[in-house]
């Protein structure tokens, strides 16, 4: 007889913030935001502690706005190092329950415990052990959802919040899950239920209780899937702790300091951006056979636009040329920037093989090639900023808080 799956979802309470106040003692007690630097415009809250959360701060809220609602709100700037840290550390505990550990996002995992009973017991057994050996190894609190599917044992993190473990059987999922709202559930995003709502769909039983081929029509193939989430029938796995998603494209984008009204002043903003995206490809051994970018400008319209590279490449500065040469083949003289974001796109192993054609220079590819290769060198040994374009010296009105995204597919495996 087939088991039924024990499956965890364990969610970082707070996480940025909390991992803040835990290597600042001074903080506890005391409402924090983790925010973008108040200097640059449009600073934004990107987590916030319990006690802030209670004032009524939220995350994406603009930092003024988040003082005026908590004039005793202490504001940190982000240590992403030390997220990605506890991050790590907090996976290793998971991994000494099951090897099936998947993480959704840097603050998130699912575990399949479906097989660790004999030596850990039952699912809620092992989720308080999580709890218990977070708090009092890394300092930080969990809420941990236990099910037999991975988007009921993730509404189940959801329900208790902080420091709590919420069980949901397939004996009491429609008591439990099906009164609640139907944005409660994964992947029901803010269009969806506008539309759900519209045709009299307000809770999770009601959208259970409507015909899958209706749900299709409706949506596609996303309406049948929502249909299986909601009656508690998807089947989706827990991936090994191993596996590596693919990674999609890798870009950076900024909101900047003050607009640009210059080429120039775009140009060192894309070659500011491209260092980091450069760096990234380098680490997930991967090149870009295409540039994409994205401009807004200060009437806030978004142009976007891509081509291909040459050839494969992991050069920061082909990447910002390209976007240069798409910037300024698309783009009117006169126009003020607010905001850029470039990114590398069909991206393939780095350890491919490629066609030169004749229209590309071999030895000048080799010669980017090895410096690149020379300055990714130092700066692993001495920082970031240890070696950079000669061009960077000169003022780029972009913030430090730039912002990194790295996309990969949907996280739902069958």
């Amino acid at each position: 007889m087939k088991k039924t799956p024990v499956i965890l979802h364990s969610d970082l309470n707070s996480f940025y913030a909390s991992v803040e106040i835990m290597l600042n003692p001074e903080l506890r007690g005391k409402p924090v935001a983790v925010c973008g630097s108040t200097e640059n415009r449009h600073g934004i809250v990107l987590a916030k502690s319990e006690l802030a959360k209670k004032c009524g701060v939220k995350t994406a809220m603009v930092n003024w706005e988040a003082k005026r609602l908590c004039p005793d709100l202490i504001m940190v700037e982000p240590h992403f190092e030390q997220y990605m840290k506890y991050s790590r550390l907090a996976r290793d505990i998971y991994c000494r329950y099951t090897d099936l550990v998947e993480p959704f996002g840097m603050d998130e995992c699912w575990l399949d415990v479906t097989h660790s009973g004999m030596l850990f017991g039952s699912g809620v057994d092992i989720a308080q052990r999580i709890r218990r050996e977070m708090k009092e190894e890394l300092g930080l609190t969990v809420s941990v959802g236990v099910s037999f599917n991975k988007i009921f044992a993730k509404l189940g993190s959801d329900m208790k919040k902080p420091d709590a473990v919420t069980e949901i059987s397939i004996n009491d999922f429609k008591d439990k899950v099906w009164p609640l709202p139907v944005n409660d559930l994964l992947y029901v995003g803010r269009s969806t239920v506008q539309k759900l709502n519209f045709y009299g769909i307000h809770t999770i039983g009601q959208l259970a209780a409507t015909s899958p081929e209706l749900l299709k029509s409706w949506f596609g193939v996303k309406g049948e899937q929502i249909w299986h989430f909601a009656n508690g029938t998807d089947t989706s796995k827990v991936m090994h702790k191993d596996y590596k998603s693919e990674v999609k494209s890798i870009g950076h984008g900024i909101t900047c300091k003050e607009d640009l009204v210059t080429e120039k002043e775009v140009w060192l903003v894309m070659l500011e951006m491209s260092q980091d995206i450069g760096h990234k490809l380098k680490a997930h051994n991967l090149s870009a056979c295409g540039v994409q970018i994205s401009i807004k400008d200060n009437n806030l319209s978004v142009k976007q636009y891509q081509c291909k590279t040459p050839f494969p490449t992991q050069s920061a500065d082909i990447i910002a040329r390209t976007g240069r040469k798409l910037f300024d083949d698309n783009l009117p003289e006169k126009i003020k920037v607010r905001a850029v974001t470039v990114r590398a796109i069909d991206l393939r192993s780095a350890d491919d093989v490629f066609q030169v054609d004749m229209f590309n220079d071999v030895k000048k590819i080799e010669k980017i090639e090895k410096l690149d290769n020379a300055v990714e060198v130092l700066r692993q040994r001495f920082g970031n900023k240890a070696v950079h374009s000669a061009a960077l010296l000169e003022e780029v009105k972009a913030p430090m808080n730039q912002t990194n995204d790295i996309t990969l597919p949907g996280q739902m495996h069958k």
